[in-house]
């Protein structure tokens, strides 16, 4: 092992050190901003102190789960069927992964009310305070999980020294990651689209009052639900897509025998990304009077300029230490492209910049039925150039990593790939993490009563939000798909190392059955996470139309309502609700290898990615879609704000709610989780399966 292979954790470390001190940086900046007025402070403390009710709620729930599985981990080390360090390892995952996503909700809570007083002075000051907050959010989450990741690499180098037993270890703790990320996301999903559709249904479709009026009982609890489910949420998820995508290529270099080089490549590769995500951030800025695609190209600057430094720092990196695979370099850049390909062609199916979401929206003119087919439609046809974009990258990354001579090598360079994809993450998620902060700034202006101008600039920033977090769910829906499928062959390894029979042929009844359940757990799992959306919105639709019959003076603004219930009400109906979805992708694995036996496994895993990845890019897109959708319509076309155009379009947007922020981003945490839990129960399987009984 040569020196700098030796050093290259420590410089790891030092990079997502570097991460988190930006991050706390521009927390604080944030932070120094003037709130603006005292109602302005007010709205704000409303939904800071309901978001940090329902995260403590949360993690208490979530705390019985870990302790539950902590103690089966620890039985199963105890039986040998893991090291020692899994359960540890397993904690500190769920920890990160769930810091994460708290330390963002925190500053964006802190960022809407001063984005909205930004806003006020222009539009490029309302766009810095929230791409500062998007800032922290995207750099916490890869600077925590290259911390994670550095910190236990070195401590397992010091302790075991064998590569193979190190990634071995490493590989099993992304579960503690992906069950947080799962619980984060589904929660968060059903309490934000819960407040927002019964929000809209009641508000804007039967009393007829603006988006974020102040008479609106759910309000409060709409925007503390952007919070908890597109910023908690979506950090724990990209936390545990980056921890995993690093970790399973480290243990596809073993696989390949290139050793501590192979495993030190993806981690410098995700420290390059941090340092290029923090300069990248520099470049972003607007100017007065921006249009929609002014301020998606400011944007779009930071991320093109963090991913050409990583591109060409990553092409020195591989050519000094893997002299001999020099192709991984292009498998590295065919991630990268990949990515920025699918956040394109994802802002092409939802801008309202675009053909396809302009003429969604005229399908309002013949009613809610037709917008909500044309939608459909829309979603289903937008998944065709992904599944062709991701197919290309695994083809020129497997090859050009040498997989037409080594088909570990070939593997290797898929994984490297997801690793370029979330490379810059940083910036890329920082520009996903801006939108609900956009989204509450707006809302405040509306409950605060600030001039016209100020809310048609928190407007502009709103809608970029809704084309942002598009993007950014289609980036982390292309990254999962990479990924899942690097766990895969890592969980094949791994039964492979524990001398499991492997028979991955198609007519392999197991593995054919394994791909029908496998296939259908995505859409169990998508109607479970609706249908808890749906009974959570029931209970906020009755409570929004008891107070107003019930509070004298509420409808004529001369009366308040009663905030603090509708958030309770989504509190307690989203930790209820996502147990049972929480649960399925849990326990399938297991149920399936106990029954089936490892095939059985594999083929579940191939079923649920293939059918996982195109619902999860159909819902995000048609979602967002009818969301931008609507708001082309808000601001003039096809008759405007009020009209029966208008009414419809609420309709679709209503449908795509859960669509776009509940369903289709958990299921790309499903599809990974699947495969986590698969290789920390491996062993048991292996041992005790119904399938291998029956053959004996």
């Amino acid at each position: 092992m040569n020196t700098f292979v030796s050093i290259a954790p420590v410089i790891a470390l030092i990079a997502a050190i570097c991460g988190l001190a930006f991050a706390m940086y521009k927390f604080f900046w944030v932070k120094k901003q003037p709130e603006g007025t005292k109602e302005m402070a007010n709205i704000a403390s409303k939904v800071r102190k309901g978001a940090m009710a329902y995260l403590k709620r949360q993690y208490k729930t979530v705390g019985i789960f870990f302790i539950v599985m902590l103690i089966i981990i620890c039985i199963m080390a105890a039986c040998d069927m893991l090291t020692w360090f899994v359960p540890f390892a397993f904690l500190s995952g769920g920890f990160f992964s769930g810091l994460s996503g708290f330390i963002g909700m925190k500053i964006a809570t802190y960022a809407n009310s001063r984005t909205a007083n930004g806003a006020q002075q222009g539009l490029n000051k309302g766009l810095k305070i929230a791409f500062s907050s998007g800032t922290v959010m995207g750099l916490t989450v890869v600077g925590l999980g290259l911390l994670d990741i550095s910190v236990w690499f070195l401590i397992l180098r010091a302790m075991l020294g064998n590569p193979d037993e190190i990634m071995a270890a490493m590989l099993t703790f992304g579960m503690g990651a992906s069950s947080m990320a799962l619980f984060a996301r589904v929660g968060g999903g059903i309490f934000t689209k819960a407040a927002d559709v019964g929000a809209d249904l009641v508000g804007k479709v039967e009393a007829g009052i603006p988006e974020d009026d102040p008479r609106n009982p759910a309000v409060i609890a709409d925007n503390v639900g952007d919070n908890v489910g597109d910023v908690a949420g979506m950090g724990a998820d990209l936390y545990e897509s980056y921890v995993g995508s690093i970790i399973s290529t480290g243990a596809l270099a073993t696989a390949a025998g290139l050793g501590y080089a192979g495993i030190i490549v993806p981690m410098l590769i995700a420290a390059i990304g941090i340092i290029a995500s923090i300069v990248g951030t520099f470049f972003v800025s607007t100017k007065e009077g921006a249009t929609q695609k002014n301020l998606l190209g400011s944007l779009r600057r930071g991320t093109y300029i963090a991913a050409i430094i990583s591109a060409i720092a990553a092409a020195v990196l591989i050519f000094t230490q893997l002299p001999d695979n020099t192709g991984v370099f292009w498998a590295v850049i065919s991630g990268l492209i990949a990515g920025v390909l699918i956040g394109f062609f994802t802002e092409y199916y939802t801008s309202d910049s675009y053909k396809p979401t302009q003429k969604l929206s005229g399908s309002s003119e013949t009613g809610s039925a037709t917008i909500i087919i044309d939608g459909i439609a829309l979603g289903m046809n937008s998944t065709a150039i992904p599944v062709i974009i991701v197919g290309i990258s695994i083809l020129v990354s497997f090859f050009a990593a040498g997989g037409s001579g080594s088909f570990a090598m070939g593997l290797y360079g898929v994984g490297i790939s997801a690793v370029g994809m979330l490379a810059t993450l940083g910036i890329t998620l920082a520009t996903d993490a801006y939108g609900p902060v956009a989204d509450n700034a707006g809302g405040i202006a509306e409950m605060a009563g600030l001039g016209e101008e100020v809310r048609n600039r928190t407007d502009a920033l709103d809608s970029l939000g809704n084309t942002t977090a598009a993007t950014g769910k289609g980036f982390a829906i292309g990254s999962a798909a990479l990924t899942a499928l690097a766990l895969i062959v890592s969980y094949t390894d791994k039964i492979e190392s524990l001398g499991g029979d492997l028979q991955l042929s198609l007519t392999n009844p197991p593995v054919l059955i394994g791909l029908f359940v496998g296939a259908m757990l995505p859409f169990l799992f998508s109607a479970f996470t609706m249908q808890a959306v749906g009974r959570a919105a029931q209970k906020i639709v009755v409570e929004v139309r008891r107070q107003f019959k019930q509070i004298k003076g509420l409808m004529e603004g001369k009366a308040d309502a009663d905030y603090e219930t509708c958030v309770d009400i989504c509190t307690r109906s989203s930790l209820k609700e996502m147990i049972v979805p929480a649960a399925l992708g849990i326990l399938a694995p297991i149920i399936v290898g106990l029954v089936l036996g490892v095939n059985g496994v594999v083929g579940m895993l191939a079923g649920a990615l293939v059918s996982g990845f195109a619902i999860a890019i159909m819902m995000a897109n048609s979602g967002g879609a009818w969301d931008n959708a609507k708001k082309y319509i808000e601001a003039g076309n096809f008759g405007g704000k009020g009209s029966e155009n208008h009414k419809a379009a609420v309709v679709g947007d209503t449908v795509g709610d859960p669509f776009k922020d509940t369903s289709g981003p958990s299921v790309n945490i499903l599809i990974k989780l699947l495969s986590m839990v698969s290789i920390v129960f491996a062993g048991l399987i292996v041992k005790f399966n119904l399938i291998d009984l029956i053959a004996k």
